[in-house]
């Protein structure tokens, strides 16, 4: 029994990962990496030791730099790309480990990816950006803000990571439990659901997140795969935001599902994703808004709101 709630707890924390399929799904060909299709050009840029991928859309004064969550790629922004590229050049990243970037035994802290972002930034002479990201990708964005304040010009957060606190006792649990072969070795027949739980109307056209997950686990670098999404977890859960909420200065946007799945971990902490959306008021100059009908995955499961809110607010 204790097994069994270690493995629902460790899927409520990694969700965007982890889902399950029958019948054809057992049947799709492995996939590798760099062979994941985005629907825009992939461009590749050398920093240091690590290779990383990203799409370039729009052009403009302004970059909007799209950072994604836990185990997704740049293709979690699909649905906003050409919406924000009218009037911004926009930029959306594979963080190191996930799409078609290095992968490698790295640090995968929140600064770690911070950091890498900075360079990047630096590499492609872009200045002071606006950062936009989802669940992981908002608490990097965060840790942007906080550490190259002068890089980041705004910040949008969708249903970011970071503003929910777990004790020592919680933390070092999910630590322990969170490991690269759990990862590797989650069933096929459980991918599919725990894919949905992100939404509150799986929409036919994000199918891919199921299909490109079970693919890739015969890929030549999953098990480096699962060893980021592992560090990312630990990264998390070390990175501390919360307490320096008031320290951030950039006018910020946030954006909350009302039927958030994840958001606050329906099995340590019980309770309401608006709750957890309150604590975003902690940043000065913040904007919250909590879309009704909408589930951990904004920017897909209610695009046309989260385009109009985002469009609103960067102008």
């Amino acid at each position: 029994m204790k097994k069994i709630m270690q493995i629902f707890v460790f899927l409520s924390v990694i969700g965007t990962l982890m889902g399950a399929g029958t019948g054809s799904y057992y049947k799709l060909p492995s996939l590798e990496f760099n062979e994941l299709e985005y629907g825009f050009p992939v461009k590749n840029i050398q920093l240091g030791n690590i290779d990383l991928a990203y799409i370039e859309q729009g052009s403009g004064p302004q970059t909007i730099l799209l950072i994604h969550g836990l185990g997704s790629y740049a293709r979690a922004w699909t649905k906003n790309i050409e919406v924000l590229a009218k009037t911004h050049r926009v930029i959306a990243v594979d963080l190191p480990g996930y799409g078609h970037s290095s992968k490698g035994y790295y640090e995968y802290s929140m600064s770690f990816n911070a950091d890498v972002l900075r360079h990047f930034i630096q590499e492609l002479g872009l200045g002071s950006v606006i950062v936009a990201g989802h669940s992981m990708g908002g608490q990097i964005a965060m840790t942007m803000a906080l550490e190259s304040p002068e890089l980041v010009e705004k910040l949008i957060l969708i249903s970011p990571a970071g503003f929910e606190r777990f004790n020592e006792g919680e933390s070092a649990w999910m630590k322990n439990i969170m490991t690269p072969e759990l990862v590797r070795d989650t069933p096929v027949r459980a991918i599919a659901k725990n894919v949905s739980i992100n939404f509150y109307d799986f929409p036919k056209d994000a199918a891919w997140m199921i299909t490109d997950r079970i693919q890739l686990r015969g890929a030549t670098d999953f098990y480096d795969y699962c060893y980021a999404v592992s560090k990312n977890v630990e990264g998390m859960l070390r990175g501390i935001v919360w307490d320096k909420l008031d320290q951030i200065s950039q006018p910020t946007l946030v954006l909350f599902g009302a039927n958030d799945a994840l958001i606050p971990n329906r099995f340590l902490h019980p309770g309401w994703t608006k709750d957890i959306a309150e604590i975003a008021k902690e940043i000065p100059h913040s904007t919250v808004i909590v879309i009704p009908k909408c589930g951990h995955f904004v920017q897909l499961d209610a695009p046309e709101a989260a385009n109009k809110a985002i469009v609103k607010f960067i102008k």
